[in-house]
């Protein structure tokens, strides 16, 4: 049995050495502090600005949804938006979004650039403003700066590359763009797909938002949830999902959310109907 023969307020050892080394510690983490280099401080920040407030993107007077505009895609039964967010260790290093970012169904509702997609085209001809038909070819684009402009992104599944819960497509944010961030809307009645193709996309209705590359539709699985920073999230996957009808599922539905609508006062002219009452 060890029996400690000094009063505790004796000094033993390298006293002198462990001493300066706890000065230098805490002098190294005062410093941090007073720069705004600690982890923790690194990560509010972050959390600050993905979570700002940023508007959508106002209807247009047609109803129809555009290249450019600015939209959250909500799911419906559950509530959520498809939002993205990164590991802790990410985030402590990061100012905005960064590649490999993951995706997941969130209920914190309110317009932010972590579920703020801009709706875009995989082609440089196209204009911004061009309206948006059933199965063109897009891109969802998170915002620039704070939303690190990443690419919505899917891929087949592989032994490796699988969602962690469902093992099915992982949907995540990448900063190049190629053939595996296409995406296309699609009618949800499968009834009139095929005489809706080429229409424009109302805004605030459900669609199907189908992957170009392995044909398989933008799903939720309520049944599963990830542990994020912000809390238990749904798990997002690229699979589509059929009911006893054969026909798509409400986990593959979502709405595409814009903001404010504007009506016209007079030529050229608008006005939000948030103003007008």
């Amino acid at each position: 049995m060890s029996v400690r023969t000094y009063n505790p307020s004796v000094r033993v050892g390298n006293w002198n050495e462990d001493l300066c080394l706890e000065e230098d510690l805490l002098k190294d983490f005062l410093d941090k502090k007073e720069k705004g280099e600690l982890h923790i401080q690194k990560a509010h920040n972050l959390l600050q600005t993905v979570l700002k407030k940023v508007e959508l993107s106002p209807l247009s007077s047609d109803g129809y949804l555009r290249i450019g505009d600015k939209v959250n895609l909500k799911h419906i039964p559950t509530n959520s938006v498809v939002s993205a967010f990164m590991s802790a260790l990410q985030s402590h290093e990061a100012t905005q979004l960064m590649p490999d970012s993951q995706v997941t169904g969130s209920s914190f509702l309110q317009s932010c650039p972590r579920n703020i997609f801009v709706i875009g085209s995989p082609y440089p001809d196209v204009p911004v403003g061009a309206l948006v038909g059933y199965e063109d070819h897009i891109t969802l684009q998170t915002l620039p700066n704070e939303g690190g402009q990443l690419y919505l992104h899917s891929d087949r599944v592989t032994f490796n590359k699988h969602s962690k819960h469902s093992r099915e497509c992982e949907v995540t944010l990448v900063s190049d763009l190629s053939y595996f961030t296409h995406w296309s809307f699609r009618n949800p009645n499968h009834s009139e797909r095929l005489e809706t193709e080429g229409e424009p996309v109302p805004a605030n209705k459900l669609v199907l938002i189908n992957h170009c590359k392995t044909n398989h539709n933008l799903a939720l699985n309520a049944e599963y949830r990830h542990k994020t920073p912000y809390g238990l999230e749904y798990e997002i996957t690229a699979c589509t999902k059929f009911n006893k009808h054969k026909v798509e599922d409400t986990n593959n539905q979502f709405m595409i959310v814009t903001g404010e609508e504007k009506i016209k006062i007079g030529e050229g002219e608008t006005e939000d109907t948030s103003k007008s009452e």
